[in-house]
């Protein structure tokens, strides 16, 4: 079993930045991929960023070039660091992880708020 708990989000302006953490728990997290995923009012959940247990990296096009996902297997955290946000950017960011045998977790989820 994993426990994932994200935290950073908040409300910022367009233009802003923050830095979402997720902190996992109960299982080895350097075998696992890792991704941030956002959902919008009224949409559906969407892929923004991936990082394999070998940190491998893909994006979404909508992000490219604004947001870096990296992880530290030490303390056992995937972050994303979210530039240049916009409002497009307002979601519930949601943290999975994922490995092919052991199964597929997802933490509670973490408002970003993009407003002026």
């Amino acid at each position: 079993q994993v426990r994932l708990v994200e935290s950073g989000g908040g409300l910022v302006q367009p233009g802003g930045s923050l830095r979402l953490s997720c902190a996992s728990s109960g299982s080895i997290f350097s075998l696992y991929d890792m991704g941030w995923y956002r959902q919008a009012p009224g949409k559906q959940r969407e892929l923004v960023a991936r990082i394999t247990s070998g940190s491998r990296t893909n994006y979404a096009d909508s992000v490219k070039g604004r947001f870096t996902i990296s992880r530290d297997n030490a303390k056992n955290t995937v972050y994303l660091q979210m530039n240049s946000l916009k409002p497009e950017d307002t979601a519930v960011y949601y943290c999975n992880a994922a490995h092919a045998k052991a199964g597929d977790y997802w933490g509670q989820g973490t408002q970003v708020t993009v407003s002026s």
